[in-house]
């Protein structure tokens, strides 16, 4: 067993209960000096002393584990590119923090995003741009910060899971007969009745106490519809409690965030979590056999693999993201350490881009980041539409990838040398803020990079740098 040293976090423990070390020491039957020296990381905590610590806090064992911090770095490099371009801080200097103070991590995170926000809103000012009867515009939209909510979560509600859960026992939800309980559920605790004849997705008259479902919808979307909607009416409190953690009551999003949360409640009814998770451990996380189990879509099953971080029933943990052909990210959740870029776009090299080349078709990918953690990604391409001829469709990218570690949990690795680092393809955050300085695919400059320009040599990189000033450009190697 590994040595921990979690002294930061055994301090903002203390200070939480507001406790002084002679205090803490005499709960614990150590001496102050020798807690003085754990909280500063001078000696590791003991199993005795954790165990006590478990014990008289009530907190799990894995609190004081050794954390992922890679997407808190990430993060920072993002928010602050600028003050790592010109060498005020460096990399090493951001692991350090996220892993020895998270706290003071993601609250100077938060400051370099503001302050990336009125540096856009000044040159906008500047620009004339925000000039109008709405005034300023928003630095960020409602759907955006919706995404953040969910992010800053790793897309998991317990409360609500718990919820969803303990409901669908009650009324009785289980594969093949999901519609007709929710059906019996909405007529006799709420006097609704359901009608197929809805010219949009769905509309809910309550005055009529009906609610309206388009006709086109395929059953397990009508279910969801009908979730949502039971989330609404039985789960209405718990909603505004949730939203109004991070928007204020009666802003457009604290009214999406609401809306979110119902939507992950009604996945969590239709997916039941103890259901779920058993049935995507037996098929070894095989997405479409889950899909015909539970009768759902691709994405809703994609989306709801990437919840499952129940405490002492953890599924595999995974990042899932949708994109359309343009790149367009409209969907971004994340259980694991990935990072999603929010400056410019995602890595071409991503097996995502690939699955509109062939829709239907499950792409695998292991994929390494510029860190050197790797990841197995599946991506496939799906499309809806209304179901008549030469209506427009939308077609998006479901992508769900999971560190290597966890991968030979996935039929999808089958037959991959998970050990072979060399056969990994090398991705990034994005070519703005991408660390990967030989990549022949590389769309704009690094950031804060000098490139090196030579009239007399060109190179298979589209922007090669100086390593120094005064040096030589940057070799590349081509592409395969």
């Amino acid at each position: 067993m590994g040595k921990t040293y979690a002294g930061a976090r055994l301090r903002r423990l203390r200070e939480e209960r507001r406790m002084s070390q002679a205090e803490l020491a005499r709960m614990l039957g150590i001496s102050p000096s020798y807690l003085n020296q754990m909280e500063h990381d001078s000696r590791p905590l003991t199993v005795p002393v954790l165990l006590r610590l478990t014990e008289a806090f009530g907190v799990d064992p894995g609190f004081f584990s050794e954390r992922d911090t890679s997407r808190l770095v990430a993060d920072l490099r993002e928010a602050l590119a600028n003050e790592v371009a010109d060498a005020r801080v460096s990399p090493s200097d951001l692991a350090e923090l996220a892993a020895r103070m998270p706290a003071v991590a993601s609250v100077l995170l938060d400051l370099g995003r503001r302050s990336q926000v009125l540096a856009e809103r000044l040159a906008d000012t500047a620009d004339g741009r925000d000039a109008g009867p709405g005034g300023p515009r928003s630095p960020r939209s409602p759907h955006e910060e919706i995404r953040e909510f969910f992010y800053r979560r790793q897309n998991y509600l317990h409360d609500t899971d718990l919820a969803a859960e303990d409901l669908a026992r009650e009324i009785g939800i289980r594969p093949g007969d999901v519609i007709r309980a929710l059906t019996r559920r909405l007529a006799e605790e709420h006097g609704i009745r359901v009608s197929a004849d809805c010219d949009r997705l769905h509309r809910y008259d309550a005055a009529s106490r009906v609610l309206h479902l388009s006709n086109r919808l395929r059953p397990g979307q009508q279910a969801f519809r009908m979730a949502t909607q039971l989330a609404l009416l039985e789960y209405g409190d718990a909603l505004d409690r949730l939203a109004a953690e991070d928007f204020e009551a009666g802003s457009p999003a604290h009214s999406l965030a609401r809306i979110g949360v119902a939507n992950y409640f009604a996945a969590a009814l239709v997916l039941p979590y103890r259901a779920f998770h058993t049935a995507a451990e037996e098929f070894r996380y095989d997405i479409e056999r889950l899909t015909d189990h539970f009768g759902v879509g691709y994405e809703t099953v994609c989306h709801r693999l990437s919840t499952l971080q129940r405490p002492r029933l953890r599924g595999v943990p995974f990042s899932f993201v949708r994109v359309d052909r343009a790149g367009n990210m409209s969907k971004r959740q994340s259980a694991t350490g990935f990072h999603f870029s929010r400056a410019g776009g995602t890595c071409p090299l991503w097996n995502v881009y690939e699955a509109f080349a062939s829709p239907g078709r499950i792409h695998v990918q292991v994929a390494a980041m510029p860190d050197g953690q790797r990841h197995l990604w599946t991506a496939r391409a799906v499309t809806r539409h209304r179901g008549g001829w030469g209506e427009p469709g939308k077609t998006f990218a479901i992508g769900l990838g999971c560190e290597v570690r966890h991968a030979s949990r996935l039929v999808y690795a089958d037959g991959l040398d998970l050990d072979n680092t060399a056969a990994a393809t090398p991705i990034g955050m994005g070519c703005r803020l991408c660390e990967r300085l030989d990549c022949p695919q590389r769309a704009v400059p690094p950031l804060g990079r000098a490139l090196a320009v030579d009239e007399n040599s060109s190179t298979f990189i589209p922007y090669p740098v100086q390593d120094a000033p005064g040096s030589p450009v940057r070799q590349g190697v081509p592409s395969k």
